[in-house]
């Protein structure tokens, strides 16, 4: 019996011993190695290479059109015939405009320049749409050929300067949110029908702007040129002009008799300037015509004098510390109002974010008797 274990023990180790042999002398086998790819391969035939990235999504064509003459990029209403509708086609230029269109309406796309060719045979034109795009040049000849152009909007653009050659009988213009730094002498020269002129947020400063600028806008009613860098009051602002806004400038003082010219001047507004007592006169804005007027966010540290007929006035957000009715009242506050036209016509006043407390002092109340609304 022990013999037979003696064997069997003997047998198991020599089996172990051959496995260990057998691990030992294995060779690794070697993985094949990929070889590696040539990048300057000649693409396979019928593939594409990629193309650059771009930040111009593609343009979007309209739908068919019973029009021949209508640019596939656009769309032509038969219900409006003389309008073409281009807006939010990622747009890079302007399509060939057909002889019939009254009305063209290419904003929010991509365009940077605006050439002659397109317009060639659009001499028609009455509504010219060219807001939010990239515009940075427009041919001279563009407008000089569109004499019955009435409404033009640039805003939003990336503008340098205004364009030259403008039609004479523009009644609109847009030029707001671009980059224009200068005016030169005749840019609106002769532009006797414009009403409406909008330079807002531009970069105009006080030498951008000539005494002569605005020349010959004998119908003018609004001229907006809030959000520039002027220092000063625009000079030879039209007399016809009823919206003067100049918020959002760096404006520090008014001439006293700045407005004596300005007779049809409603609405005034000259919010987030610099203005103080010092660069105030006391009654600068006593002007009969005046409506509404804005001052919101100076350094004013009292209330400037105003006239009767005044019924909106915006003070907030300045340096005021106390009122003196009495002293501001357009009359005297005990006066017998038996003429009611005779009674201050003040009906809206914002004095919050001032060094005030309520309650205002009863001068106040008794000189205006229309006052409907004080925040304070």
């Amino acid at each position: 019996m022990r013999a037979v274990v003696g064997l069997w023990s003997a047998l198991t180790l020599f089996l172990l011993m051959e496995a260990v042999i057998a691990v030992r002398i294995r060779k690794p086998t070697k993985k094949p190695q990929k070889k590696p790819l040539d990048r300057k391969a000649t693409p396979m035939p019928g593939i594409p290479e990629p193309q650059e990235p771009t930040d111009f999504p593609p343009p979007i064509f309209g739908p068919p059109s019973i029009f021949p003459d209508c640019p596939r990029e656009c769309s032509c209403d038969p219900s409006h015939p003389s309008a073409l509708n281009c807006e939010n086609r990622n747009l890079r230029k302007v399509p060939v405009i057909p002889a019939r269109t009254h009305y063209l309406y290419l904003q929010n796309n991509y365009i940077s320049e605006v050439t002659a060719e397109a317009f060639a045979n659009a001499t028609e034109l009455r509504w010219v749409n060219l807001a939010n795009n990239r515009i940075q040049r427009v041919d001279k000849e563009v407008f000089a050929k569109i004499p019955s152009l009435i409404y033009l909007y640039l805003q939003k653009n990336q503008l340098k300067q205004v364009p030259s050659a403008l039609p004479v009988g523009l009644e609109q213009l847009r030029l707001g949110r671009n980059r224009i730094t200068r005016i030169p002498p005749g840019a609106f020269q002769k532009m006797e029908r414009l009403v409406l002129l909008d330079l807002y947020s531009n970069q105009l400063s006080d030498s951008g702007l000539g005494k002569n600028t605005f020349k010959g806008l004998s119908h003018l009613i609004q001229l907006n040129l809030a959000r520039n860098v002027l220092k000063k009051m625009p000079a030879g602002v039209p007399a016809s002009v009823i919206q003067l806004f100049l918020d959002r400038n760096s404006i520090e003082d008014i001439p006293k008799d700045y407005f004596e010219s300005l007779v049809h001047l409603a609405f005034v507004r000259l919010n987030y300037n610099q203005l103080s007592d010092r660069g105030v006169p006391k009654a600068v804005f006593n002007v009969s015509t005046l409506v509404d007027l804005q001052l919101s966010h100076n350094q004013l540290a009292s209330i400037p004098l105003f006239n009767t007929h005044l019924e909106h006035l915006h003070l907030d957000h300045n340096s005021i510390e106390s009122i003196n009715g009495t002293r501001i009242c357009p009359q005297s506050p005990t006066s017998d109002y038996g003429d009611i036209t005779l009674v201050p016509k003040l009906r809206y006043l914002r004095l919050d974010g001032n060094h005030l407390s309520p309650p205002l002092p009863m001068d106040v109340a008794m000189c205006f008797r229309h006052l409907h609304s004080i925040v304070i």
